[in-house]
């Protein structure tokens, strides 16, 4: 009998055990170097199916591969969606009680699991790596790898031990994957994982199902429950700077009729995980969370991510943003700002002690202020920022796209920012930061305005045409064009460059966006219609029912049952017999088994009572 090729045995698992007919992007070749006993770096984007690639290979070769992961949640979510999958998974961690612990430790040496999900702490233990030998261990997955990169977001001191496994398994292969790192943290993952000539695969990471916008931040509280109120059976993540205002929002949705908890690290662990688990089981909709909140969340129908304050950094917030909509549907990113949070992150910024710490800190604000401020498409910024280019003229998914900011000859205000920044320099022989500049414009009498007789500069008092936080925004602006630099190891100071010397002497015409404060957008964004699935939204609801109903009984989150995906094909499609149940995206073998005959009943039913439905949508 002829050995079947690799791949096409790939295949076969793939619809056998996931329910899919097809690979997503990069996922098959990275399938294919594991299976030839090849390292692999791969860079996929949050809901760009990572766990996929180390997941397959297992299924197709004796032994065990085991899964460094840092995150404990993660490793229950992902051991009950492949037991419900039919594949036999399990984890050590510091959750499990020490019966339960010796339970899979016989297993494990009975051979009886596939994949094994470990935290690096426990897997560098003497002990343990002694027990891996006996184990069979066929491949490593080290998850989350940049955490082995200081230059990473969430570095893990931890993760640095990692490098001992090649020494001490010098001939199985590797796979390190992580959905967010900049050039420098994937140097960094080869170089202390010891990856030996590892092929690459890094995708692309523009998520066109997420639809971004930046908001002026007014009376946020009231933006925030209108935009609630507007999706009123969808899950969303709320980010707050502090505990305190999670607590607060919480609160204060709650008493408008909004399910939401608030999830911080100041919590006890048993209440974290209870507010997590009541929303991961779709038993809150709203969760108002600090940072520490996401890592690991597996929740794939996150319809929405509002920021209520803005972030420290760019990373962070892709990492944040990236929690909506890994199930591929489209989905909402909001961010309120406000020119008062970016000085409240100052002043946090300046109390650090370390003097390297608050420059690389005060960089990585400018950054985030930029992607705030910029009327350029929001996806050229932020892809950018992890050094890949944008080259379409209109992403069509974000607010400065669909709705482009107006512009306008700014050649006189530009002019008169430059002046004051020349004749501040040339009158004092130093150079001064961008609130100084705009105190000049405006004809502050403060302090050090006076002391350094800035008053009686030709540019003092010469901007009365715009107020603050208007010239703060020309400030900026110019600074994102190249014609002033911020010198981020001098206090953060402002020194024309070339272009800027340039553009003032030449008087040359400089075009600039209206810096008025807009008023709120009440137009929603409408993500392209490529990003959903239409379906019968009323089958949909029940579906959703029907599936919430058998996850409590199961106790299990939903979407290991079945994901929205799923669902909205089966409200498309109307399966009505388990072949064209096994048509749809997710259902597998193990599920078709388990589930089929309920959720084939639940749509009859429906047809039944409503005959002209099946017509209507498969016209």
């Amino acid at each position: 009998m002829p050995v079947m090729n690799p791949m096409d045995a790939a295949r076969d698992v793939l619809k056998r055990y996931f329910g899919h007919d097809q690979f997503r992007t990069l996922q098959e070749e990275i399938i294919s170097e594991s299976l030839a006993g090849k390292d692999v770096f791969a860079l996929l984007p949050t809901g760009g199916g990572k766990s996929l690639c180390y997941q397959l290979p297992a299924l197709l070769g004796k032994g065990i591969t085991v899964v460094i992961s840092p995150l404990i949640a993660l490793m229950k979510d992902q051991v009950d969606g492949l037991e419900a999958n039919g594949i036999h998974a399990t984890y050590l961690n510091s959750s499990l009680n020490k019966t339960e612990a010796r339970k899979r430790y016989a297993k494990l040496f009975a051979g009886e699991y596939t994949i094994l999900y470990v935290a690096p702490e426990r897997l560098m233990l003497s002990g343990f790596l002694d027990d891996l030998k006996k184990w069979n261990v066929t491949r490593f997955a080290v998850d989350e790898a940049h955490c082995i990169s200081e230059w990473g977001h969430d570095f893990r001191p931890e993760y640095r031990q990692l490098s001992n496994l090649r020494r001490l398994f010098p001939d199985l292969p590797f796979m390190a994957l992580t959905a967010t790192a900049t050039d420098r943290v994937r140097s960094d993952i080869l170089t202390q994982l010891r990856l030996k000539n590892p092929k690459s695969f890094v995708a692309s990471f523009n998520r066109p199902n997420l639809a971004y916008r930046i908001e002026n931040k007014q009376a946020v509280f009231q933006q925030i429950l209108r935009f609630i109120q507007s999706k009123p059976f969808e899950s969303g993540i709320v980010y707050c700077y502090s505990r305190k205002a999670t607590e607060t929002l919480a609160d204060r949705l709650r008493q408008n009729g909004i399910e939401a908890l608030a999830y911080h690290a100041g919590m006890t662990p048993l209440k974290r995980a209870e507010n997590q688990d009541a929303f991961i089981r779709d038993e809150v909709k709203v969760i108002c969370a600090t940072v520490a909140f996401g890592m690991g969340i597996d929740k794939p129908n996150v319809r929405y991510v509002i920021h209520q304050d803005i972030p420290k950094n760019i990373e962070g917030y892709y990492q944040e943003t990236g929690r909506a909509g890994r199930d591929g549907l489209p989905a909402d990113c909001i961010l309120y700002f406000s020119a008062g949070d970016v000085a409240k992150q100052l002043q946090f910024i300046a109390d650090k002690s370390n003097a390297q710490e608050r420059d690389v800190a005060k960089q990585q604000l400018r950054q985030m202020v930029h992607y705030s401020e910029s009327s350029e498409c929001r996806r050229r910024v932020l892809l950018g920022y992890f050094s890949e280019t944008w080259t379409q003229p209109n992403c069509g998914n974000c607010d400065n796209c669909q709705n482009p900011k107006e512009t306008f000859d700014g050649t006189l205000p530009a002019q008169k920012f430059m002046s004051c920044i020349f004749r501040v320099r040339q009158g004092s022989g130093f150079s001064v930061g961008i609130n100084h500049i705009v105190d000049v414009l405006l004809g502050s009498r403060n302090e050090k305005v006076i002391k350094w007789g800035h008053d009686q500069l030709s540019t003092y008092d010469i901007g009365q045409e715009y107020r603050r936080p208007e010239w703060q925004i020309i400030g900026r602006e110019l600074i994102r064009k190249g014609y002033i630099n911020q010198n981020a190891e001098n206090h953060s100071v402002l020194e024309l460059t070339p272009k800027g010397k340039s553009a003032l002497r030449e008087r040359e015409p400089i075009e600039l966006t209206r810096p008025s404060v807009p008023k709120e957008r009440a137009q929603r964004i409408r993500p392209p219609a490529t990003g959903g699935i239409d379906c019968n939204e009323e089958l949909f609801a029940i579906l959703r029912t029907l599936r919430k109903e058998l996850a409590s009984e199961q106790g299990v989150p939903p979407y290991i049952i079945f994901s929205d995906v799923t669902l909205r094909e089966m409200a498309r499609d109307y399966p009505t017999n388990e072949d064209q149940l096994s048509d749809i995206s997710g259902v597998g073998m193990k599920k078709l088994e388990q589930y089929g005959e309920t959720f084939i009943d639940a749509i009859e039913e429906y047809l039944d009572a409503h005959p002209e439905a099946g017509l209507h949508y498969n016209a």
